[in-house]
């Protein structure tokens, strides 16, 4: 009955799309489900092709997996159905029937609103304008759009008669800890809680059915849009160090800070996660760029795993060293058993 939660540890940008990627292809989980909404986009790279995912579940890579959106999603329904066309997943794509439904009226809304776009720095998605009418109860929700009659779902009743049937299921969070309503920087802050125990109310399962709680951080840290960044370098340090990102949906730079242990101390107290994720190690050691195997690491950069490890007191099981979906050293068994 695993049921695996991925979490993304900073401001989001973490890699959460590499590291469901990369489970969904090791451990074919029955059913992968994506939390969230459309203003935050998952990259997946793999077998040379890639593809910027905004609602779809990263795990589309394994074709014998069910790929569900939860009740507490939003999305519009152009985006989705482009995903599944350039996906190819055709028929294996569930949409709860209560995912809310962004409208055009919301994305206008959220671009004409001078304080949204220029102060907090959001999006532009329409999604805290739908989140508006859904707590007003006017919301259009999937069971009322004719597009997606075929793939409508009951989501929670469906992951939870997979798990009791012993299937293990992926729950796919969005963002990141510090970017929630309630935990992040507020008001710099998307328009739901981003933590572990948000992104399991989306779905509709108990936390105690709950096996693993996976918090990925970046080897370093970096934040779209406007809100406090510790630590954070200037523009020319952040091409000298090769760290020059672009956010997956607006195409914004991304403003960056070196890794920051209080904020990642601060994730696993809301987390509690039971494994930690991280991903473009290799930026910040490139000799270790590509590798699969944890004894092909120079000294540093396990020492430097070490250190997170003992300071978090929680252990580090996956580790991306490439773009590659499979481009990551998988320690699971090691650190925490088969």
């Amino acid at each position: 009955m695993p049921l695996i939660v991925v979490v993304g540890g900073f401001f989001g940008d973490e890699g959460k799309g590499k590291v469901v990627s990369y489970l969904g292809l090791i451990d074919k989980p029955s059913i992968c489900v994506r939390t969230g909404s459309i203003n935050a986009g998952h990259t997946v790279n793999y077998n040379g092709k890639s593809w910027k995912l905004r609602i779809l579940p990263s795990c589309f890579v394994n074709e014998s997996t069910r790929l569900m959106v939860a009740p507490g999603a939003l999305f519009k329904v152009d985006v989705l159905l482009r995903e599944i066309e350039d996906t190819k997943a055709h028929g294996r794509v569930w949409v709860d029937a209560n995912a809310g439904i962004i409208e055009d009226k919301h994305v206008e809304n959220e671009r004409n609103n001078e304080y949204l776009m220029k102060t907090i720095g959001s999006t532009g998605q329409g999604v805290g304008a739908a989140m508006v009418d859904r707590v007003l109860r006017v919301l259009k929700t999937a069971k009322d759009i004719p597009e997606l009659r075929g793939m409508i779902t009951d989501v929670s009743k469906d992951v939870n008669e997979e798990l009791d049937r012993g299937g293990e299921v992926i729950v796919e969070g969005t963002q990141g800890t510090f970017l929630s309503l309630y935990h992040g920087t507020y008001p710099f802050v998307t328009s739901r809680d981003t933590t572990a125990a948000g992104i399991i109310s989306e779905v509709g399962v108990s936390p105690r059915l709950v096996s693993d709680i996976v918090l990925v951080f970046k080897s370093y840290v970096t934040r779209v849009g406007a809100g406090e960044l510790p630590g954070e370098l200037s523009p020319e340090e952040v091409v000298a160090r090769g760290w020059v990102e672009r956010g997956t949906v607006t195409g914004r730079p991304r403003r960056a800070a070196p890794f920051n242990i209080e904020l990642a101390r601060r994730a696993v107290m809301l987390n509690r996660p039971t494994q930690i994720a991280i991903t473009k190690f290799d930026a910040l050691f490139p000799e270790a760029r590509g590798k699969r195997r944890w004894v092909d690491l120079p000294v540093s950069a396990r020492r430097w795993i070490e250190d997170i490890t003992e300071a978090l007191k929680v252990p580090v099981t996956l580790i991306g060293t490439g773009e590659d979906s499979l481009d990551m050293i998988d320690m699971r068994r090691e650190v925490v058993g088969p």
